[in-house]
């Protein structure tokens, strides 16, 4: 049946957790990283909340002279990279380090760089332009780096669909593999753009929960009624994608298998998605195809799930045309209330969760919501973490420009899972 593709090590930094664990635990609790911009004064903003990652030191996993060299989203890139490797038990020197990949994208990538050093330039003159400033603010720099690290040479690139980035690199990673350009692919996403610029930017787009700066946990309600937006966070999530060969041969732990990825376009507007939801409907379908599963063996979605109103209206619609009798048994929920909205690095982050719903057997809750909509109509898990027997799980990530991207996991049972 050909090279197959599986999960053997995860990491994660997030406003809700610095390791997988931690936001996993996070998660399920439905205790929110959501809070007040520390960063700058967001009190000229609308927007004044945001989902930060706490208490990081970027040393962990590179040392002091590097991280002073790197924009912030290289230093999560790099330690959610590191904590992946531990996990897979991965050992760069004990492998073929011409077969291994590195694939991170960023929506946005070393924005803060570019605009401290914009502002070095308009105050003291181009000398004092930092000669790191190109490498730093670079999209493709946090695969760079993690290659550089660890003397990957395999196939290393960034991937750039807005917040559907995560989904993309983790699907054309797997793709890589199969076709044996590679044996092992770090591959997920990351982003730190929490700055004063885009604050300003999504609030004049009328994206974000701009209602919700006294009560910052409360803010993102997906598929509630009364739902006002997202809120911007930052993080990165990191998976180490392998060929199921490979990874059994070196007695690594399987958490599942990828076995459906489909990604379409909407064709339709920059940031506003479909009504008619086809082109997310699409990226389900192809997903499902290149699994060989039907409808009511999905168990389980990680939605998209922004708590915009178009989205979340949208994405059901989605839903219900892919599954249709089967979507009144299927359990979905969103993440982002506990963590924001990751942006490039929102899709592997939570098809980390996603695994861990179908690892464990637990559902992670939609927290936050009140107020039934006629529109959004499915299960969203509303009542607290729930168990449930999984054999496969969806998660979906879908970004500006149209871009939708659909992953499904599903158990290794001939593994030692």
């Amino acid at each position: 049946m050909g090279r197959r593709v599986v999960i053997t090590g995860m990491g994660a930094v997030t406003p809700a957790g610095n390791d997988v664990r931690s936001a996993w635990e996070a998660v399920l609790v439905g205790r929110s990283g959501i809070g007040r911009i520390t960063r700058f004064d967001p009190s000229p903003y609308k927007t004044q909340i945001a989902g930060e990652v706490k208490d990081f030191d970027p040393t962990r996993y590179m040392d002091r002279k590097d991280a002073r060299r790197m924009d912030r989203v290289i230093q999560l890139a790099v330690n959610a990279a590191g904590e992946a490797l531990e996990d897979a038990g991965l050992k760069p020197e004990a492998v073929d380090r011409e077969r291994v990949g590195v694939i991170v994208g960023s929506g946005i990538g070393g924005i803060g760089t570019i605009l401290e050093n914009h502002r070095i330039l308009e105050t003291q003159g181009a000398s004092r332009i930092s000669p790191f400033f190109v490498p730093a603010s670079l999209s493709d720099m946090s695969a760079a780096f993690i290659s550089i690290q660890h003397g990957f040479r395999g196939p290393c690139m960034s991937i750039v669909t807005a917040c559907a980035t995560g989904n993309n690199a983790l699907g054309e990673a797997a793709e890589m593999i199969k076709r044996d350009d590679a044996d092992v692919i770090l591959a997920g996403g990351a982003e730190s753009g929490i700055h004063p610029l885009t604050i300003a930017g999504f609030d004049q787009m009328g994206a974000m929960a701009d209602d919700s700066n006294a009560n910052p946990c409360g803010a993102v309600r997906p598929f509630d009624k009364h739902r006002a937006g997202f809120v911007m966070g930052e993080g990165a999530g990191i998976l180490v994608l392998e060929e199921r060969g490979h990874a059994l041969q070196r007695g690594a732990h399987i958490y599942a298998e990828l076995v459906g990825y489909g990604h379409t376009a909407d064709a339709y507007h920059v940031a506003a998605p479909d009504p008619s939801a086809a082109g997310a409907a699409r990226a389900m379908r192809l997903a499902l195809q290149k699994a060989g599963l039907t409808p009511d063996q999905i168990g389980y979605i990680n939605a998209h799930g922004t708590g915009t109103p178009l989205n979340d209206a949208a994405e059901t619609a989605a839903i219900h045309a892919v599954f249709g009798p089967a979507a009144g048994r299927l359990a979905v929920s969103s993440t982002k209330p506990v963590t924001g909205h990751l942006l490039g690095a929102a899709g592997a982050v939570e098809a980390i969760f996603a695994i861990l719903a179908l690892t464990q057997g637990i559902l992670p809750p939609t927290i936050n919501y009140r107020t039934p909509d006629p529109a959004c109509d499915l299960d969203y898990v509303t009542q607290g973490a729930r168990p449930a027997r999984l054999d496969a799980v969806m998660s979906n990530a879908f970004g500006f420009g149209g871009h939708n991207a659909s992953l499904i996991f599903a158990r290794d049972a001939e593994s030692q899972l």
